[in-house]
């Protein structure tokens, strides 16, 4: 896959936040930027190993629809909003999708448009 191609297309991006309160102000930025067409949130629990220690959290998880160019930007909102000392940032590829939402996810995403 070239440089150039791998910036083309859809991604679901997935974080977890604390609480409520913050995947709420974390999903209505990247909408606001025009980063992500739709951010979904749910209550969930999340076991984990951190710093040496089993733990086990209630989390909000977001599922961010966005496209691949969008990537960094996101991550980088991500990490200035999070409360987390490092937050979970994983991108998925979206391989096939309704070509109706995909087009409507691409006129939602336009960062340029969100700063004019």
């Amino acid at each position: 896959m070239s440089v150039s191609s791998e910036l083309h297309g859809h991604i679901l991006v997935i974080t977890a936040c604390a609480n409520d309160e913050e995947a709420s102000q974390l999903a209505s930025a990247l909408v606001a930027r025009k980063l992500a067409a739709c951010v979904q949130a749910s209550n969930i629990t999340s076991t984990y190993r951190w710093k040496g220690v089993v733990e086990t959290g209630k989390e909000v998880r977001l599922m961010i629809k966005a496209k691949r160019a969008d990537y960094s930007a996101i991550e980088t909102l991500i990490k200035s909003m999070h409360s987390y000392e490092t937050p979970e940032v994983v991108a998925v590829p979206v391989i096939a999708g309704s070509k109706s939402y995909l087009d409507w996810i691409d006129a939602e995403t336009n960062p340029k448009a969100a700063h004019s």
